[in-house]
């Protein structure tokens, strides 16, 4: 009688013999769908999609002078792509660092240069800068995770 064959590893398979639920695994994609047609609706929007939010902003920069409107703005692009960098970190955690940031930044690239189209967007190289800062946030966030995670097992880090 033979062993039964151990099953091939996927391309979303956690490493080392760490195995995740399927859960995980189909959860995280949807996440990343609905994250990335977040981020196309926000990218893509035919006006600033801060303009609602405008006088309120004026209000944050006026009681907070050191808060500029520029300040907000940066801090925001860096928000928005740290799920991009984690979301795929998890979803394919022996792939390469950088080419997850490099993702993001021809992600980020291409949304910016699409808003050139727009008659009332702007596009900006710190917004590219911004949005990969963010990514690369996203996938410390996940590494350190799992760094923590591993320690708390008891198992030796490579």
């Amino acid at each position: 009688m033979q062993p039964a064959p151990t099953p091939a590893p996927t391309p979303s398979s956690a490493p080392a013999g760490q195995a995740r639920p399927a859960w995980v695994t189909r959860t995280t994609w949807i996440a990343l769908v609905v994250y990335g047609l977040a981020l196309a609706t926000i990218a893509l929007w035919p006006t600033h999609v801060d303009d609602p939010a405008s006088e309120f902003l004026r209000a944050i920069t006026r009681a907070v002078p050191w808060l500029t409107y520029p300040r907000i703005e940066f801090t925001a692009n860096i928000a928005l792509f740290v799920p991009f960098g984690a979301l795929l970190s998890i979803l394919f955690p022996t792939t390469r660092f950088w080419l997850i940031i490099a993702a993001a930044a021809a992600t980020s690239l291409t949304a910016e240069l699409l808003q050139t189209l727009a008659t009332d967007r702007t596009s900006s190289a710190m917004d590219v800068l911004a949005n990969t800062s963010g990514a690369a946030l996203g996938v410390l966030i996940v590494h350190l995770a799992a760094h923590v995670a591993k320690r708390r097992q008891g198992r030796p880090i490579p």
